[in-house]
Order: structure tokens, then sequence, then C-alpha cells
């Protein structure tokens, strides 16, 4: 294959062929014709259709794949980076992984008590190819979540690059890019897991029935006093 029709393929992870992502993909656009168009609200459906939970951290096949997310109505932000991907390839529009290493400033007790760190390896985003031209998509953060927490929500138009900011509404850090790994046809899964196994050897620890918003809301407002 070549470049394009690669970022086309239904793959293992990016399952853009499964029913239920064609018809996620089809009510988003509507009647849309204009690939930028399109490509702009698939991306705010699943910005905004599935709430950003980092306690749902599932490695398995089926953990990572995009159908999952539909099927969960949450997640964290590699899997949700492969439903939109898969959601573009289903609506004909090329689209890949791409990852880079963070240090986020949006974290929760529980969370660094099993991350051990404030880095966070391998985080998704969505490079679309609009316009002869790869843009990079971030659909993690649902609005919800960016009220609450005081973040500015990450807007997309199909012209410019949508990545974190540096800093949230008063001022605070949140994200800082430290490495950028580069943009696949399909999740890199093996390097993924051999990197999460040797900095996060607490993960399977990780509390996946608690709630990720409400733990972040609490210590927020313990810190105000």
């Amino acid at each position: 294959m070549n470049d394009q029709s690669a970022a086309l393929a239904a793959t293992a992870f990016v399952d853009a062929d499964h029913p239920a992502i064609r018809t996620f993909a089809a009510e988003a656009i509507g009647t849309l014709s204009d690939d930028r168009e399109k490509a702009v609200a698939l991306y705010y459906a699943v910005r905004d259709g599935f709430r950003y939970d980092p306690y749902a951290i599932d490695l398995s096949d089926r953990g990572m794949q995009a159908s999952t997310v539909l099927a969960n109505g949450r997640s964290w932000c590699v899997p949700k980076a492969a439903l939109l991907a898969a959601v573009c390839r289903a609506t004909g529009i090329p689209a890949r992984l791409g990852f880079a290493d963070v240090k986020n400033h949006l974290s929760t007790e529980r969370l660094r008590e099993t991350m051990q760190t404030d880095v966070y390896y391998w985080h998704g985003y969505t490079a679309i190819l609009i316009d002869g031209v790869w843009r990079k998509a971030t659909p993690a953060f649902n609005i919800e979540l960016c009220t609450k927490l005081s973040l500015k929500p990450l807007e997309f138009d199909g012209r410019e690059d949508s990545i974190y900011h540096p800093f949230d509404l008063v001022g605070n850090r949140h994200m800082e890019y430290v490495n950028f790994r580069g943009e696949f046809d399909d999740l890199p899964i093996a390097a993924l897991r051999r990197d999460f196994a040797k900095h996060y050897p607490r993960l399977i620890g990780l509390d996946r029935a608690a709630d990720f918003t409400a733990d972040v809301e609490a210590e927020a407002a313990a810190s105000r006093g």
C-alpha cells in the first residue's frame, strides 16, 4: 500500500470497518461533503461524545480498539485517538495515530501514586490528511471536563494543529511536550506495552472503578482551602 491507502485501511486497532464505527461516523457527518468540514465534525463527536478517563487504561487487544470506546462511552487518549482515526477512515479521510511523550500536570493523587511520574509516555493524538496537509488533532479532553477544571478546550478547525495548551485558564501548568514519537498507520502496541511495563509497573493496581473527574475536582477544592 502507498501511504494514503494505508491511512485509509481498517486495522486491528483502528477498526474502521466495524459496523458501529461506520454508523457513528455517518451520523456525525450527516450531509456534509467537504473533507475538512467532515473531519471537524468527527473531531467534536469523538472529543465530547466520550469521557476522558485515564483510570480506564486497558492494554488488551480489545481494550485498545476504537470500537471499544464506542461500547464503553469513555476512554483515555490513545483509544480516543484511534476512534477519531477510525471514523475518519470510515468516511474516506486518511488518518494516522500520532504519539508524543508529555509532562501532564492534570493528574490525581491516585494516578500519581500508580504512575510514579508526571511523564505520560505514548500520549496519543490523531493525524488527519486535509487539503494535502497532515493536521494534528487531540480529542482526549471532553468539554465537560475542561469546563469543570478550568482548562482551555482544544478546538480543531482542520486548518491548524490542535495540541495541548501549556497552561490552563488560571495560569497553572497544564501540558508540556517533551518528545514526538511520530505517526503510524496502526497502533504500535508492542512498543507501547513494553514502555508501559517499564515506566508504569504499578499500573495493574489502578482502581478502574474510581471516578477520575471526581478525584480531580476534590483535589482542586482541597487546594483552594
